[in-house]
Parts: C-alpha cells; structure tokens; sequence
C-alpha cells in the first residue's frame, strides 16, 4: 500500500514481531493470551485498511472499518478455530462492513452550497486515462470482476480461497478471473502489459 493511514497507532519494532504461524496465535488466544492477538492485529491491519479503502474510498471510513473488523474477530475468542486462511475469514466482514460504512456515508445530506459548489466541478475524463493510471482502468471493470482480480494479484489469495471469502462458487471466480484478464488484455491502456 503506497500511503499509509495508520499515524496513531506506534508501529512494533522488527524484534517484537511475533513469530508463531496464525493457528499458533488463534491458539494462544483462545488459552487468553492478549499478546497473540496484538500481533495478529500488527500483522493484517495494514491488509483490513487497504480493502477496506478499495471498498469505501475514504482513509477516515477505512480506519473505522479495520476497528470494527478486529472488534469483531475479537468477540470470537474463546472458541474460535480457524479453517481457511485468516484472509479468507477477514474478507467478507471487512466487505460488509465497508458498505455499510459506505451506504451510512452516503446518507449525508448536502447542503445547498454544497450542491453548487458539485455542480460547477468538472469530472476528469475516463477516456483519457494514461498508461499509469491503473485505478481509471480498473473502474471500467464490473464490481464483480475487479474484487475478484484485486483479491487474486494484490491479496494474493488463491482461487478455492476467493471462492470461499466471496461466497461463490470457484468455477464462477475462475470465469469472472478469466474475463477480467480478458478485458484488460483488450484494454488500449493495458494491453501492453500482456504482449510482453
């Protein structure tokens, strides 16, 4: 991730990252070690912001998502086993809980000068995206197809795990995959990258 939206929270130094495996750490929370769970929470919060910021487009909505996801996986314990990646298990509430950051977002009422002040802003021009603008491509992509290719080559989850976080079966992210590919490879702006 290029901007980082976590100022607040001190970083760990390098000597006191945790080195147990996340079934490890589950483990040693369930047995009530605070400790894991710190280190579970250092070791994905950079992931939960970033998706959730693709998801919201706003760094203030995005903090708020990652600390109500965690919130979340914390009212799990005791008891909770893990099964998949815990990527996988994260996906889907930080998901869920971007849009509805998102929908809550939107329910703001503007206010006459706000309006105006809309009206006169002129939108930049999509058709004229350059070769670096990588976000202007990807938003000609349908939701559905720009998730599953964002999940694949910058989460780096695997196919049978996006299946899983999506909730879809895997020949549908297979195809959905493929025909991202396939619109990019057909892209003017991204072409190039495929003819290499």
């Amino acid at each position: 991730m290029a901007q980082s939206f976590l100022v607040d929270t001190p970083e760990p130094a390098k000597d006191d990252f945790d080195a147990r495996n996340d079934l490890e750490l589950i483990a040693a929370i369930n047995r009530g070690d605070a400790a894991a769970f710190e280190a579970l929470y250092f070791r994905y919060r950079e992931w939960v912001v970033g998706l959730a910021h693709r998801f919201t487009g706003d760094g203030d909505s995005a903090l708020d998502v990652m600390q109500e996801t965690f919130l979340y996986f914390l009212r799990k314990f005791p008891g909770f086993r893990l099964t998949a990646s815990l990527k996988t298990f994260l996906y889907p509430a930080v998901r869920n809980l971007s849009i509805a950051a998102r929908h809550k977002a939107g329910r703001y009422q503007a206010t006459e000068a706000d309006l105006e002040r809309l009206e006169h802003t002129v939108a930049p021009d999509q058709a004229e995206a350059g070769p670096g603008d990588l976000a202007v491509v990807l938003a000609r992509l349908s939701e559905e197809h720009r998730e599953v290719l964002l999940l694949r080559f910058v989460d780096g989850l695997s196919l049978a795990e996006i299946a899983q976080a999506t909730e879809i079966p895997l020949g549908t992210v297979k195809s959905r995959l493929h025909n991202a590919l396939e619109l990019l490879r057909q892209d003017e702006h991204t072409k190039e990258f495929f003819e290499r």
